[in-house]
């Protein structure tokens, strides 16, 4: 049986700030929120998914939040349409009123203000029905990710809601979270599961490279480029293109991702005739896109192109009951591929994990339980573990104590750096992040 999932809000504003704090307002109060910073995109997201509320701005550039509520009174009828607005004006309010909107509140307003607006809007939801709502089931698993705190529960929420929509997402969350396993379980669990799934580490591409390999390229069309090859668009023709790290693209990449989506069409380099192609996109960060476009690095408008459904991944650190099962998924899965017997891991081994904070996440948990594997046989005990992960000698505190959250970073990757010798290799397999970004953190940290 699955689950029932969480009402869908759209939320249409083409302010990046109001944007994200009724985002944030919609995950406080258990629904699940889709963003769009303009009409086009938001009518993109009613045709291709579930939604069961619009909360939208009036004032917004070129096609006004008006001309939404009457495309949704035409369309979707069955919708009901929250309308805000800085800009309060009595006929405005009339005229959405007769084009179906059900609320109307001004900015600015309050937080309780636009709970209660939602309340009200969503009761009529509610009385649709009379059923009494079955129990939600709690999933330990989804599609290979594993987990049954309620921050996974809602992740599995949200790829039920969007699996056979096409527009794009954004996966956030830090490293070794799982990203990519997302954007696995959203392609297999859809209606297109059989067409093709390409993943793409933008870090791990150089910069000159990632737009041939993205866009293809013709034969002549650089030094080098002795025959045409097509690119991961191409690939993808039909199905789904993964952009891991996608914070690394250039801004010549970054141009040619928005045409992508905006116009559905590619252009090969050294070719003059745009491609069509039908890529279903979904990107990943482990980075703050927003800080990279405050910095002048990353596109606002690309941004909101990629982020019209977002889905956050937790840190480990902030969903430790999922550790007991992730820690005997890991143990059965490598006693497996070893031929061995599982490992025995006693409470007080599992009680050490969970006050780690596991700076490499998920992934740097399987790679210490993949270790004790081979070197372990029988129980697991407490001089097994790495010194970094167990409890220091406690010291009185003093004033000068207290340190930023970077420096308990730079102290952390310092000790797991001196546990391995120096081996900067497997230094990023503790932490659970590649050479790469490990050498990045060394150089940020001085």
């Amino acid at each position: 049986m699955n689950a029932p999932t969480s009402p869908s809000v759209l939320l249409v504003d083409d302010a990046r700030d109001m944007l994200e704090l009724l985002r944030r307002s919609m995950n406080a109060m258990g629904l699940t929120p889709f963003t769009a910073n303009n009409v086009v995109d938001a009518i993109e997201v009613l045709e291709h998914g579930p939604v069961d509320l619009v909360i939208t701005d009036l004032n917004m550039p070129e096609v006004s939040g008006i001309q939404l509520v009457r495309y949704m009174g035409e369309h979707f009828p069955h919708i009901p349409v929250l309308v805000i607005t800085g800009y309060p004006k009595l006929e405005d309010a009339v005229q959405v009123m007769k084009l179906g909107a059900v609320e109307y509140i001004v900015k600015p307003f309050t937080q309780e203000e636009l709970r209660e607006a939602v309340e009200r809007v969503l009761s009529s939801l509610a009385a649709r029905t009379t059923e009494a709502p079955a129990p939600e089931e709690v999933r330990e698993s989804f599609h290979g990710i594993l987990g049954r705190s309620p921050a996974m529960q809602e992740v599995y929420r949200i790829i039920e809601r969007t699996r056979n929509n096409r527009a794009t997402v954004l996966v956030t969350g830090e490293s070794g979270t799982g990203k990519e396993m997302v954007a696995r379980a959203i392609h297999y669990n859809s209606a297109f599961a059989a067409a093709p799934f390409i993943a793409v580490n933008c870090g791990a591409i150089p910069d000159q490279l990632l737009e041939s390999e993205l866009f293809g390229h013709m034969k002549g069309a650089f030094t080098g480029a002795t025959t045409s090859r097509a690119g991961f668009f191409q690939a993808a023709d039909g199905g789904t293109l993964f952009l891991d790290e996608i914070g690394n693209a250039s801004p010549a990449v970054q141009a040619k991702l928005l045409r992508a989506i905006q116009d559905k069409e590619i252009t090969m380099l050294g070719a003059t005739k745009p491609q069509h192609v039908d890529v279903r996109l979904i990107s990943a960060a482990n980075n703050d896109l927003l800080a990279m476009i405050r910095q002048g690095t990353f596109r606002e408008d690309l941004y909101y192109r990629l982020n019209l459904i977002n889905i956050h991944l937790p840190p480990l650190r902030e969903r430790t009951e999922d550790i007991p099962l992730l820690v005997d998924h890991f143990n059965h899965k490598f006693s497996r591929e070893l031929g061995k017997k599982p490992l025995r891991i006693p409470a007080r081994i599992l009680e050490t994990f969970a006050s780690y904070p596991w700076p490499g996440n998920v992934r740097e948990l399987e790679h210490l339980v993949h270790r004790l594997m081979i070197l372990k046989d029988g129980a697991v005990d407490m001089d097994d573990l790495p010194a970094y992960m167990k409890m220091p000698a406690p010291h009185t505190p003093t004033p000068n104590a207290l340190v930023s959250l970077a420096e308990l970073e730079r102290q952390h990757i310092l000790r797991v750096l001196e546990s391995t010798g120096q081996n900067k290799t497997r230094a990023a397999e503790v932490l659970g992040i590649d050479r790469k970004t490990l050498r990045e953190k060394l150089k940020s940290l001085g």
